[in-house]
Protein backbone atom coordinates (compact mmCIF):
# COMPACT_ATOMS: atom_id res chain seq x y z
CA UNK A 1 0.00 0.00 0.00
CA UNK A 2 1.23 4.02 -0.71
CA UNK A 3 2.27 5.85 2.40
CA UNK A 4 1.50 8.93 0.49
CA UNK A 5 -1.48 10.78 0.32
CA UNK A 6 -2.79 11.27 -2.96
CA UNK A 7 -5.61 14.16 -3.89
CA UNK A 8 -6.13 12.82 -7.58
CA UNK A 9 -5.78 9.26 -9.31
CA UNK A 10 -4.71 10.11 -13.18
CA UNK A 11 -5.47 7.01 -15.49
CA UNK A 12 -4.11 5.65 -19.05
CA UNK A 13 -6.26 3.97 -21.53
CA UNK A 14 -4.61 1.58 -23.79
CA UNK A 15 -3.43 -0.81 -21.70
CA UNK A 16 -4.95 -0.25 -18.26
CA UNK A 17 -8.60 0.20 -18.72
CA UNK A 18 -9.07 -1.64 -21.80
CA UNK A 19 -7.64 -3.08 -24.88
CA UNK A 20 -8.84 -1.69 -28.24
CA UNK A 21 -6.00 -3.64 -30.70
CA UNK A 22 -8.18 -6.49 -32.37
CA UNK A 23 -10.84 -4.40 -33.36
CA UNK A 24 -8.57 -0.93 -34.29
CA UNK A 25 -6.42 -2.99 -36.06
CA UNK A 26 -9.15 -4.66 -38.34
CA UNK A 27 -10.40 -0.83 -38.57
CA UNK A 28 -6.78 0.83 -39.59
CA UNK A 29 -6.09 -1.94 -42.50
CA UNK A 30 -9.63 -0.77 -43.65
CA UNK A 31 -8.37 2.78 -44.09
CA UNK A 32 -5.28 1.65 -45.32
CA UNK A 33 -7.02 -0.05 -48.50
CA UNK A 34 -9.60 2.52 -48.70
CA UNK A 35 -6.81 4.98 -49.04
CA UNK A 36 -4.46 2.92 -51.41
CA UNK A 37 -1.62 3.49 -50.30
CA UNK A 38 1.12 0.72 -50.60
CA UNK A 39 2.08 0.78 -46.83
CA UNK A 40 2.34 -2.81 -44.49
CA UNK A 41 -0.50 -3.65 -42.96
CA UNK A 42 -0.79 -4.09 -38.94
CA UNK A 43 -2.12 -6.54 -36.46
CA UNK A 44 -3.00 -5.99 -32.62
CA UNK A 45 0.74 -7.56 -31.64
CA UNK A 46 1.97 -4.15 -33.68
CA UNK A 47 -0.29 -1.66 -32.13
CA UNK A 48 0.16 -2.93 -28.74
CA UNK A 49 3.94 -1.80 -29.25
CA UNK A 50 3.07 1.71 -30.50
CA UNK A 51 0.16 2.05 -28.60
CA UNK A 52 1.15 4.93 -25.63
CA UNK A 53 3.13 6.82 -28.27
CA UNK A 54 1.86 10.45 -29.82
CA UNK A 55 0.04 9.82 -32.71
CA UNK A 56 2.34 11.67 -34.86
CA UNK A 57 5.10 9.25 -33.57
CA UNK A 58 3.10 5.92 -33.86
CA UNK A 59 2.25 7.05 -37.73
CA UNK A 60 5.80 7.73 -38.23
CA UNK A 61 7.08 4.48 -36.67
CA UNK A 62 4.63 2.66 -38.63
CA UNK A 63 5.04 4.42 -42.30
CA UNK A 64 8.68 5.72 -42.67
CA UNK A 65 8.05 5.82 -46.15
CA UNK A 66 5.68 8.02 -46.26
CA UNK A 67 5.42 12.15 -46.27
CA UNK A 68 4.58 13.69 -43.49
CA UNK A 69 1.48 15.17 -45.45
CA UNK A 70 0.57 11.66 -46.70
CA UNK A 71 1.23 10.18 -43.41
CA UNK A 72 -1.32 12.63 -41.93
CA UNK A 73 -4.21 11.78 -44.46
CA UNK A 74 -3.44 8.10 -43.64
CA UNK A 75 -3.67 8.63 -39.61
CA UNK A 76 -6.65 10.68 -40.48
CA UNK A 77 -8.52 7.79 -42.38
CA UNK A 78 -7.10 5.37 -39.84
CA UNK A 79 -8.77 7.25 -36.61
CA UNK A 80 -11.99 7.51 -38.56
CA UNK A 81 -12.66 3.84 -39.30
CA UNK A 82 -11.41 3.49 -35.79
CA UNK A 83 -13.94 5.32 -33.91
CA UNK A 84 -16.73 3.72 -36.21
CA UNK A 85 -15.34 0.45 -35.43
CA UNK A 86 -15.33 0.98 -31.68
CA UNK A 87 -18.25 2.63 -31.59
CA UNK A 88 -20.41 0.06 -33.43
CA UNK A 89 -18.14 -2.89 -31.02
CA UNK A 90 -20.67 -5.01 -28.11
CA UNK A 91 -17.70 -7.02 -26.64
CA UNK A 92 -16.45 -5.91 -23.24
CA UNK A 93 -13.12 -4.88 -24.19
CA UNK A 94 -12.33 -3.75 -20.74
CA UNK A 95 -9.67 -5.50 -18.10
CA UNK A 96 -11.63 -7.48 -15.59
CA UNK A 97 -13.19 -5.31 -12.94
CA UNK A 98 -12.15 -2.23 -14.34
CA UNK A 99 -15.17 -0.11 -14.24
CA UNK A 100 -16.19 -1.37 -10.48
CA UNK A 101 -13.36 -0.47 -9.52
CA UNK A 102 -12.87 3.36 -11.28
CA UNK A 103 -16.49 3.84 -9.76
CA UNK A 104 -15.70 2.83 -6.22
CA UNK A 105 -12.28 4.55 -6.10
CA UNK A 106 -14.49 8.06 -7.70
CA UNK A 107 -16.39 7.90 -4.23
CA UNK A 108 -13.06 8.57 -2.13
CA UNK A 109 -10.67 10.15 -4.77
CA UNK A 110 -10.95 12.07 -7.75
CA UNK A 111 -10.23 10.39 -10.89
CA UNK A 112 -8.95 12.08 -14.23
CA UNK A 113 -7.35 10.26 -18.01
CA UNK A 114 -4.48 11.57 -19.47
CA UNK A 115 -4.23 9.88 -22.97
CA UNK A 116 -1.62 10.49 -25.87
CA UNK A 117 -4.50 9.55 -27.60
CA UNK A 118 -6.69 11.59 -30.60
CA UNK A 119 -9.47 13.91 -29.70
CA UNK A 120 -12.39 12.01 -29.11
CA UNK A 121 -11.22 8.60 -28.21
CA UNK A 122 -11.61 9.43 -24.61
CA UNK A 123 -15.03 10.92 -25.32
CA UNK A 124 -15.96 7.46 -26.88
CA UNK A 125 -14.46 5.54 -24.20
CA UNK A 126 -16.63 7.01 -21.56
CA UNK A 127 -19.28 6.75 -23.62
CA UNK A 128 -19.21 2.87 -24.29
CA UNK A 129 -17.75 2.10 -20.42
CA UNK A 130 -20.24 4.39 -19.30
CA UNK A 131 -18.03 6.02 -17.04
CA UNK A 132 -18.62 9.25 -17.62
CA UNK A 133 -20.20 10.54 -14.24
CA UNK A 134 -17.17 8.66 -12.68
CA UNK A 135 -14.24 10.80 -13.77
CA UNK A 136 -13.83 14.48 -13.40
CA UNK A 137 -11.41 15.71 -16.21
CA UNK A 138 -9.62 14.60 -19.18
CA UNK A 139 -6.39 15.79 -21.28
CA UNK A 140 -4.79 14.06 -24.75
CA UNK A 141 -2.27 14.63 -27.29
CA UNK A 142 -5.09 15.51 -29.89
CA UNK A 143 -6.42 18.32 -28.26
CA UNK A 144 -3.35 19.58 -26.97
CA UNK A 145 -0.52 18.52 -29.27
CA UNK A 146 1.71 18.19 -26.03
CA UNK A 147 3.07 15.23 -24.49
CA UNK A 148 1.94 13.10 -21.56
CA UNK A 149 4.24 14.70 -19.20
CA UNK A 150 2.83 18.26 -20.06
CA UNK A 151 -0.98 17.37 -19.89
CA UNK A 152 -0.95 15.69 -16.78
CA UNK A 153 0.44 19.21 -15.57
CA UNK A 154 -2.18 20.83 -17.17
CA UNK A 155 -5.04 18.61 -15.88
CA UNK A 156 -3.42 19.00 -12.25
CA UNK A 157 -2.87 22.70 -12.50
CA UNK A 158 -6.55 23.20 -13.62
CA UNK A 159 -8.44 20.67 -11.15
CA UNK A 160 -6.03 22.22 -7.97
CA UNK A 161 -4.42 18.62 -7.86
CA UNK A 162 -1.29 18.87 -5.87
CA UNK A 163 -0.61 15.28 -5.07
CA UNK A 164 -1.85 13.54 -8.38
CA UNK A 165 -0.60 9.86 -8.72
CA UNK A 166 -0.57 7.89 -12.50
CA UNK A 167 -1.59 4.85 -13.73
CA UNK A 168 -0.16 3.36 -16.87
CA UNK A 169 1.39 0.44 -18.28
CA UNK A 170 5.02 1.60 -20.25
CA UNK A 171 8.12 2.82 -20.20
CA UNK A 172 6.74 5.67 -21.65
CA UNK A 173 4.42 6.24 -18.80
CA UNK A 174 7.00 5.72 -16.76
CA UNK A 175 9.12 8.48 -18.32
CA UNK A 176 6.77 10.82 -18.24
CA UNK A 177 5.83 10.57 -14.84
CA UNK A 178 9.84 10.56 -13.70
CA UNK A 179 10.07 13.75 -15.70
CA UNK A 180 7.52 15.62 -13.75
CA UNK A 181 8.36 13.66 -10.75
CA UNK A 182 4.65 12.14 -10.47
CA UNK A 183 4.48 8.97 -8.20
CA UNK A 184 3.61 6.32 -11.13
CA UNK A 185 1.87 3.23 -10.80
CA UNK A 186 2.49 0.18 -13.46
CA UNK A 187 -0.49 -1.62 -14.45
CA UNK A 188 1.66 -4.82 -15.46
CA UNK A 189 -0.95 -6.45 -17.05
CA UNK A 190 -0.89 -4.32 -19.82
CA UNK A 191 1.09 -3.55 -23.33
CA UNK A 192 4.43 -2.94 -21.78
CA UNK A 193 7.18 -2.80 -18.80
CA UNK A 194 7.83 0.30 -16.72
CA UNK A 195 11.83 0.58 -14.81
CA UNK A 196 10.63 2.77 -11.76
CA UNK A 197 7.49 2.21 -10.23
CA UNK A 198 5.85 2.66 -6.48
CA UNK A 199 3.87 0.29 -7.05
CA UNK A 200 3.05 -2.67 -9.27
CA UNK A 201 -0.66 -3.93 -9.68
CA UNK A 202 -1.52 -7.29 -12.12
CA UNK A 203 -5.17 -6.61 -12.30
CA UNK A 204 -7.04 -3.16 -11.87
CA UNK A 205 -8.98 -4.02 -9.01
CA UNK A 206 -5.78 -4.03 -6.80
CA UNK A 207 -5.62 -0.64 -7.51
CA UNK A 208 -8.02 0.03 -4.71
CA UNK A 209 -6.21 -1.64 -2.07
CA UNK A 210 -2.91 -0.18 -3.29
CA UNK A 211 -4.20 3.56 -2.56
CA UNK A 212 -5.96 2.41 0.44
CA UNK A 213 -9.36 2.82 -0.28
Amino acid sequence: MCNKKFDGLILDIDGTIWNTTGIVSVAWNKAIDISGYKVKKVNAQILQKEFGKTMNVIAQDLWPELSDSDRDILLSHCCTEEQIALRNNELDICYSGVIDSIKKISLALNVYIVSNCQNGYIELMLEKTGLSDYVKDFECYGRTGKGKAENILMLAARNSVKNPVYVGDTQGDCDACLQISVPFIWASYGFGTASTYIEKISSFPELQSVLGL
